[in-house]
């Protein structure tokens, strides 16, 4: 006898009948094959459209950091001019006004010739640089002079809105004082130790001539001294 093989599942001793069977087997055989091929296309394919929304994703992401960027490139604040500290040339710019006042502390009330006030007598203790939106006391602030600050003020009944943040815009991150001013004859005054130039317009080029030659001047009677760890007035914005 002739041993079965042994994957013959079904065998038939009619060839007619044999035939049918092997024909199924192979048509099972077939349909097995086409349903793993067909399993292997649909998860080609999702691998495909998985990559295609990942490069999707990453690419819309790339573009929001990019535009992020950008943007904060565009609109981020316009840094803080800087200035030569000490550069005083003695050049003559038009419309300054010299004074000699003297730098004596005193914890009275001081009644100045110049307003606002250019140097003289002042309290002990120094005003912080900064913006302040409300005025701030004369003592304190020239204070501040002496240590080589430029104390800018205006007319707040004349410099607001766009030419406020303009005059803000020629400020040094450091050593300048602005406040609002009762009382000035002019829409907004730049004052130094023993100088002072009074303007009517934000887009003067001599308030950048003013802080150039004046800033942190070695002609203060302190010029290295600090502008912080003093007194922060009412009103202090920055």
């Amino acid at each position: 006898m002739t041993p079965t093989a042994p994957d013959d599942k079904r065998t038939s001793g009619n060839p007619a009948t044999q035939a049918r069977i092997n024909q199924t087997v192979k048509q099972q055989r077939e349909q097995k094959r086409q349903e793993k091929l067909a399993e292997y296309q649909k998860q080609l394919a999702k691998r495909r459209r998985s990559k295609v929304v990942w490069w999707v994703v990453g690419s819309a992401a790339a573009v929001i950091v990019i535009a992020a960027i950008v943007a904060s490139i565009v609109f981020a604040p316009k840094p803080a001019p800087t200035y030569d500290a000490g550069s005083s040339t003695g050049a003559e710019i038009d419309g300054v006004q010299t004074f000699e006042n003297t730098a004596t502390h005193t914890e009275d009330p001081v009644t100045y010739p110049q307003t606002p006030p250019a140097g003289g007598p002042h309290n002990p203790v120094w005003l912080n640089c900064g913006v302040y939106d409300q005025p701030v006391p004369n003592e304190n602030a020239v204070h501040a002079l002496e240590h080589g600050a430029i104390w800018v003020t205006y007319d707040a009944d004349k410099i607001k809105g766009d030419d406020l943040a303009k005059l803000k815009s020629y400020l040094p991150s450091t050593y300048a004082v602005l406040s609002p001013y009762d009382g000035l004859d002019s829409p907004f005054v730049l004052s130094a130790w023993n100088h002072q130039l009074k303007l009517d317009s934000v887009d003067d080029p001599r308030i950048t001539e003013f802080f150039k030659e004046y800033w942190r001047s070695q002609n203060a009677p302190e010029p290295s001294a600090l502008c912080t760890g003093g007194l922060d007035a009412p009103g202090k914005v920055s």
